[in-house]
C-alpha cells in the first residue's frame, strides 16, 4: 500500500475487494473524504439519492436482489438518523448491509459543544437500529474495524451494520500495512447428531410440511430435492419463491388462510426453517401448526421464540437442508400417496378465496400475471396486503422485495435499488422493475422519483390511487365506529408531476385495458408510473381491516 493512502482511500479499497460494484448516498462534509476517494478510484458507480433513508433503502432493494452486500453512505447527526428508519427495514428483512457514516473532527467528538451535525450517542443510535455499530477512532484501526464490520453484516443471521467515521480521521493517511480483504464468512455448521435425530423423528411421517423463511433465500436446489422426495412446502412472504422449482408440491406463501390450517391438521409434522413466524403470519402466533413441530435456525436464541418446538437444529440452513435431504434418501422415508392431492387442494382453495375478496382488482392480478418476467417490489399499501404479498407466483427468492418491517414509503427507493442490482447481476434476468405502491405511503419518498430518472431505472409503478390511507379508514370503520380521521391527505397531480420529471404517465380509470397498458410500459425504458384510480374502479369486495387476528381464543403455541 502506498504511504500516501488516506483512510477515505483505505475504505473504497476494501468494499472493492468486497465485491462491492455500486453504492448508495447523499454527500456532505462529512463523508466528502471517501467520495472523493470513489470517484478518484473510478471502481464503484455511486449514486445520489435525494435523502440519506432513501440511500439505505436502495443499498437494501439492490443487495436483496443481487444477493451481495448492500452499501449506503450518510453524514453525521441528523443525517444518520434519517438512515435510521431504513436500517430498521433491512434489520427486519435480513440484508446484509453496511452503512458508512460520518463524524465530526475528533478533537470535538463526544464533548457536547453543539458543534455542527454532532449528535448525541450516534454510536448507541444506529447501534439499536441495526445488527452493530462501529467507530472508527484513529487511521490505524481503519482495517480491523472494517472487516469486523463487513463479517457482522455478512454472517448469518445477517443484517445492517454502521460504520462511523470522523471526517480528519477519513482525511488522515491510512498507513501502509493496511490488511483490507475481507475476512471469510464461516457457516454455522449443525452438528452431525442433531440431523440425525430430526430424520429419525420423522419416520413414519408420511406427511411432513416444511415452513421456509427469508432465511432459506437462494436455496431453490435444495427445496427442490426435498420437495422431490415428498415434502410439502408453504413459505413465509419473506420466503417467496424459494419454491420456484416446486410446481404442485407448494403452498406458496398462503400459509395462514382457513383451508391451509385445516390441511394442516392433516400432516404429521413441520419443520420451519429459517423463519421468525411472525405475528402477522400465524394469527398472533395462534395459528395452529402441525405437530411434533421442529425447528432449524442459524440464531440459537430463535429456539421457542415464537412457538415451542420439539426439536431444534441450530445450523445453516443450507447444510441443514442437503444433510436432511441425504438422510431422508438412504432411509425408508415413503410421502403418503394422498399428501400431494390434498395440498394442492388446499391451495387452491386458498386462492379462490383470495381472489374472491378483491371484487374488480382481480382483473389487475391478472394483468399482472400475464405482464411478463419482472422483479416485483411492493412498499405497504392496501393492494399488496390483500394480493400482492401472496399472488402472482415468483419463480425465484430473489425475485420479489416487499417492505417486511411495514413501514410505508420504502417501496420506490428499494425498486431503484433492485433496477439498478439487476442491470448489474453478470446472468440474464427481467429487465424490468414492477412496483406496488399506494399514493401514501408514495409521498414519503416521492423526491426520489428524481434519483429513478436520474439513473434511468426501469421501473413501472403501478401506483394505487385512494385519496390517503385506505386501510386507515378501514380499521376505523370497523373499529372506531366508522370515526373517519387524519386519513385523507392532499396529494399532488401525479400525472403533472411526473411531467415535471419527464416521466411517462398513464391514468387509469377502468381496469378492462390495463392488460395492454401494462405491456406497453414494460417495453419501454426508463420509469414508467401507471396511476389507478381507485375511487373509479370500486372498492375490494371485501375490506382490509388490519391483520389478520384470531378472535375464538384458541392458541397455536
Amino acid at each position: 500500500m502506498s504511504e500516501t493512502m488516506t483512510v477515505g482511500d483505505a475504505v473504497a479499497v476494501f468494499l472493492e475487494r468486497c465485491g462491492v460494484e455500486r453504492a448508495f448516498g447523499v454527500i456532505s462534509i462529512h463523508n466528502m473524504p471517501i467520495l472523493d476517494a470513489l470517484l478518484r478510484r473510478k471502481q464503484i458507480c455511486f449514486v445520489p439519492a435525494r435523502s440519506e433513508g432513501g440511500a439505505v433503502n436502495m443499498a437494501d432493494g439492490y443487495a436483496r436482489v443481487s444477493g451481495g452486500l448492500g452499501v449506503a453512505f450518510s453524514s453525521t447527526g441528523t443525517a444518520a438518523g434519517n438512515a435510521c428508519g431504513a436500517l430498521v427495514e433491512a434489520a427486519t428483512a435480513g440484508t446484509p448491509l453496511l452503512h458508512v457514516t460520518g463524524q465530526i473532527d475528533t478533537p470535538h467528538l463526544d464533548r457536547g459543544r453543539g458543534y455542527l451535525h454532532e449528535a448525541r450517542d450516534q454510536l448507541g443510535m444506529l447501534g439499536a437500529v441495526g445488527k452493530g455499530a462501529f467507530r472508527v477512532a484513529a487511521p490505524e484501526a481503519v482495517s480491523a474495524t472494517l472487516r469486523e464490520a463487513a463479517l457482522a453484516a455478512m454472517t448469518p443471521p445477517t443484517g445492517p451494520v454502521s460504520v462511523e467515521i470522523p471526517v480528519d480521521v477519513q482525511a488522515a493517511a491510512a498507513g501502509a500495512d493496511l490488511a483490507l480483504d475481507p475476512l471469510p464468512v464461516e457457516p454455522r455448521r449443525a452438528h452431525d447428531d442433531e440431523i440425525d435425530q430430526l430424520a429419525q423423528r420423522l419416520h413414519g411421517c408420511g406427511r411432513v410440511m416444511l415452513w421456509l423463511g427469508g432465511g432459506t433465500r437462494g436455496l431453490e436446489a435444495e427445496v427442490e430435492r426435498l420437495a422431490g422426495l415428498g415434502l410439502g412446502i408453504v413459505t413465509s412472504v419473506q420466503g417467496r419463491g424459494v419454491d420456484g422449482r416446486c410446481a404442485g408440491r407448494s403452498l406458496g406463501a398462503f400459509n395462514l388462510q382457513p383451508p391451509v390450517e385445516a390441511f394442516y391438521a392433516t400432516c404429521d409434522a413441520m419443520i420451519v426453517v429459517g423463519s421468525r413466524l411472525r405475528s402477522n403470519e400465524t394469527l398472533n402466533y395462534s395459528l395452529n401448526l402441525p405437530r411434533p413441530l421442529f425447528q432449524v435456525d442459524v440464531d440459537p436464541a430463535a429456539e421457542n421464540r415464537s412457538y415451542r418446538v420439539d426439536h431444534f437444529v441450530c445450523g445453516d440452513a443450507c447444510g441443514v437442508l442437503d444433510g436432511l435431504a441425504r438422510r431422508l434418501e438412504q432411509s425408508d422415508f415413503r410421502p403418503d400417496p394422498g399428501f400431494g392431492r390434498d395440498l394442492r387442494e388446499a391451495r387452491e382453495a386458498a386462492e379462490r378465496g383470495l381472489r374472491a375478496m378483491l371484487g374488480p382488482y382481480e382483473i389487475m392480478l391478472d394483468a399482472v400475471c400475464a405482464a411478463g418476467d419482472a422483479w416485483w417490489i411492493r412498499d405497504i399499501t392496501l393492494s399488496n396486503t390483500m394480493w400482492g404479498n401472496r399472488l402472482p407466483a415468483l419463480d425465484g427468492s430473489r425475485k420479489g422485495v416487499h417492505a417486511a418491517g411495514g413501514g410505508i414509503g420504502q417501496g420506490l427507493p428499494m425498486a431503484i435499488g433492485a433496477s439498478l442490482a439487476a442491470r448489474d447481476l453478470p446472468s440474464p434476468g427481467p429487465d424490468k422493475v414492477l412496483l406496488l405502491a399506494g399514493d401514501g405511503g408514495f409521498a414519503v419518498t416521492i423526491g426520489e422519483l428524481a434519483t429513478a430518472v436520474q439513473e434511468n431505472a426501469d421501473v413501472v409503478i403501478l401506483l394505487m390511487n385512494d385519496g390517503g390511507y385506505g386501510v386507515i379508514r378501514n380499521i376505523q370503520d370497523a373499529r372506531y365506529g366508522g370515526r373517519r380521521a387524519y386519513a385523507d391527505i392532499l396529494a399532488p397531480d401525479f400525472g403533472a408531476l411526473c411531467g415535471a420529471y419527464g416521466i411517462s404517465h398513464r391514468a387509469v380509470q377502468n381496469l378492462s385495458g390495463l392488460g395492454e397498458i401494462l405491456r406497453e410500459a414494460m417495453a419501454a425504458s426508463g420509469p414508467e408510473v401507471i396511476e389507478i384510480d381507485m375511487a373509479a374502479v370500486g372498492d375490494f369486495a371485501r375490506p382490509f381491516a388490519g391483520p389478520p387476528a384470531r378472535h375464538d381464543g384458541e392458541s397455536g403455541r
